[in-house]
């Protein structure tokens, strides 16, 4: 059945993710022209990834309320409005507000889609499932700059790349509101076997959340944040430290490039060979977690990434920098990898079956807050210390990481995971 509606299931994420893809990379530009300099240009790209930060938890509220369709019709339509501020933004402010609307509302497609799997898919191949979720945003994410390159070669105008990202989004509202309804093919709970055994417990005393807490009314965001208050502030924790790390990759890498002077065009083969390792390895990341457990993903990964943020450190000014720089890339692109989908399983893992998108909403807010952090973090580590400083403090957070994951998963997720 679930491959039956597969379009409908992952069609809206890649139709999203090319369009959001092919316009990222055009808004430090947008805003540099509209009057902001470098360190305010990335002020204003961040607003995207603020704007999902903070849309996690009303997404959470509205797809438990109105049901994922409907909240990712609507978004879609905000979206819509968004890329008009986009267009026609006379000022910085209004640009800004604009980029933060869209990240808003991309909160809805993810969060939305991962209720769905959360609900619906078998746990034998939950893994699977979620990290080709991931993985079709990857692609979209890896394949909508190159479209927006052809794009701005053929037209001369990042409108063009705009109108694009818009076009998906109509594509991705007719799929949403024309197509077979998935929610309704595949009834919630009909096919997802719970891990959790029988705990009937309604509060959350700090053990280990095994079974489903029944209720006959919709608990609502807030309390859910508060009955699950240990697994967030724990297991939460560890996944937004792994969050930061991938989060640091992509600002470390080019940074350091730039530090030994490489030029643009190996910076961007080094940084593009690292990507591709990433995707190759995504569908992988499911097949171990499905077959071996969610922490044979989530180590080994943690180890990789942190072993090489570590090592890379200490590789600046030798002879050999620009071999160790590739080397090392490489090693946090199959980290990266080997990562894929372990936070959508995970949350899916541990969110309630009766109602799970508010909780999804509260995990989710923790692990974007990980990836928003880190380059912050980076950035006043360079200013105060030094660029090895920053990276060899990556290392010790995916270290702490590590650490999480092997005390909190074993705790929280049944069945040796």
């Amino acid at each position: 059945m679930l491959v039956r509606f597969a379009p409908m299931i992952y069609g809206p994420t890649l139709l999203f993710a090319i369009g959001e893809g092919a316009v990222i990379p055009l808004i430090p530009v947008i805003a540099n022209r509209l009057g902001a300099d470098v360190a305010l240009a990335a002020l204003v790209a961040a607003a995207l990834v603020v704007g999902q930060l903070c849309g996690n938890i009303p997404a959470g509220w509205a797809v438990a309320r109105f049901g994922e369709r409907i909240t990712m019709g609507v978004a879609g339509i905000v979206i819509l409005g968004g890329l008009v501020g986009v267009v026609f933004a006379g000022t910085l402010a209004i640009f800004a507000a604009a980029v933060f609307l869209i990240g808003f509302c991309a909160a809805s497609f993810s969060l939305a889609r991962h209720s769905f799997m959360t609900t619906r898919v078998p746990l034998h191949f939950r893994a699977r499932a979620l990290s080709l979720l991931g993985g079709t945003f990857r692609l979209g994410m890896f394949v909508g700059p190159f479209i927006s390159a052809a794009l701005l070669g053929i037209f001369g105008d990042e409108k063009a790349s705009i109108l694009f990202f818009a076009v998906c989004q109509v594509a991705t509202i007719l799929l949403v509101f024309l197509g077979p309804d998935p929610e309704k093919a595949v009834p919630a709970g009909g096919v997802a076997d719970s891990p959790r055994g029988d705990s009937r417990d309604a509060e959350d005393t700090g053990e280990p959340v095994s079974g489903a807490i029944p209720t006959a009314e919709r608990v609502g965001v807030f309390r859910t944040m508060w009955r699950f208050r240990a697994v967030l502030a724990r297991l939460g924790l560890a996944a937004a430290s792994l969050s930061a790390v991938r989060s640091a990759r992509q600002v470390v890498l080019p940074l350091w490039g730039v530090s030994l002077g490489l030029d643009a065009s190996t910076i961007a083969v080094v940084v593009g060979v690292s990507g591709a390792i990433d995707f190759a390895l995504f569908y992988a990341s499911g097949q171990v977690m499905d077959r071996f457990g969610r922490l044979w993903a989530a180590l080994p990964a943690m180890i990789l990434m942190g072993a090489g943020f570590l090592a890379l450190a200490f590789t600046h000014d030798l002879s050999s920098a620009a071999m160790w720089f590739a080397m090392f890339a490489a090693v946090l692109g199959v980290g990266n990898g080997l990562s894929s989908g372990i936070l959508l399983t995970l949350g899916a893992d541990l969110a309630p079956p009766e109602e799970p998108a508010a909780f999804l909403g509260s995990w989710r807010t923790l692990t974007d807050a990980g990836g928003a952090v880190a380059p912050v973090l980076i950035s006043a580590l360079t200013a105060t210390v030094s660029l090895s400083g920053a990276v060899g403090a990556m290392g010790v957070i995916a270290a702490l990481g590590a650490f999480g994951f092997v005390r909190w998963v074993p705790r929280y997720v049944p069945r040796a995971r």
